[in-house]
């Protein structure tokens, strides 16, 4: 069974949530999760000129492990990312590979001028977070508007699809936890 890393940076520490989506993702897909600190330096995924971090960058950062191990790793940050031909994006995975990157920033109810929501942002962490791990385990996005492997490009989507994976997204991340063992 290959476990999961989860890589926190810019995220506070004392809130729980970390902790939290580790224990959840442990059920989900049936793995051993541990926190690590980053190897790397996040500031040099940072573009100035935009005011945002590269996320391919920060995945690059994330595979680029010196003790290398097969673990599968999820950066989990609380700062903006972009890919270049997007405005922002919610996270980025090497598809079919071991590592992916989650962002707080654009989840949190502040984002949109409103009062902070710690269950909301859980709840949209944790869809996020699933949704780049069933990339790494080689989903692509899914036509099915409940499932969590839909593509999501406004807040309002992550909000309107459930936390599932649907019978056939399911069965292909089954079939891939399967294969690892």
């Amino acid at each position: 069974m290959r476990a999961l890393e989860l890589v926190p940076f810019y995220v506070p520490s004392n809130d729980g949530l970390i902790e939290r989506l580790g224990d959840e993702l442990a059920r989900e897909f049936r793995c051993e999760v541990r926190v690590r600190l980053p190897w790397f330096d996040p500031e040099d995924a940072y573009d100035s000129e935009r005011g945002q971090y590269d996320s391919t960058e920060l995945l690059a950062a994330l595979l680029a492990d010196p003790e290398a191990s097969d673990a599968l790793v999820l950066g989990v940050t609380g700062v903006d990312l972009f890919v270049p031909v997007l405005t922002f994006v919610y996270g980025e995975a090497q598809l079919d590979g071991r590592a992916a990157v989650v962002s707080l920033h654009r989840l949190r109810a502040e984002a949109y001028g409103l009062a902070p929501d710690p269950e909301l942002l859980y709840e949209r962490l944790y869809k996020e977070a699933a949704h780049e791990l069933g990339h790494v385990h080689g989903l692509l996005h899914c036509a099915d508007p409940s499932c969590v492997m839909r593509a999501s490009s406004y807040v309002e989507q992550v909000d309107g699809k459930t936390r599932e994976f649907c019978d056939g997204c399911l069965a292909t991340v089954e079939a891939h936890v399967g294969a690892e063992r």
